[in-house]
């Protein structure tokens, strides 16, 4: 009788809730003409990218900066290996 009354409860609740809601539809409010065209027109003025030498690195920078990279990830292995070990022999005794 209990789960009776509460489902009785639970669907007057969810229909009341339903019924105030309102039926406005939002997606015509989003139209996409009014999101892009501000952006479009923001762009027009600016300069076309230029390519800044400077920034760029040559093969033998790259080479370096990965084999830097792969040193400090093998070291970092390296030590989680080793603190596994020591938690495993500690476990051990």
């Amino acid at each position: 009788m209990k789960k009776l009354a509460l489902a009785t409860i639970t669907a007057t609740a969810t229909l009341a809730l339903a019924a105030c809601g309102s039926a406005t539809d939002a997606s015509e409010d989003a139209m996409a003409d009014n999101v892009e065209m501000p952006a479009d027109d923001a762009m027009t003025d600016t300069p076309a990218p230029v390519m800044d030498d400077a920034a760029s690195l040559d093969a033998e920078e790259v080479e370096m900066d990965a084999m830097e990279a792969a040193e400090t990830a093998e070291a970092m292995v390296n030590e989680d290996v080793e603190a596994a070990i020591g938690d495993a022999e500690a476990e051990m005794e």
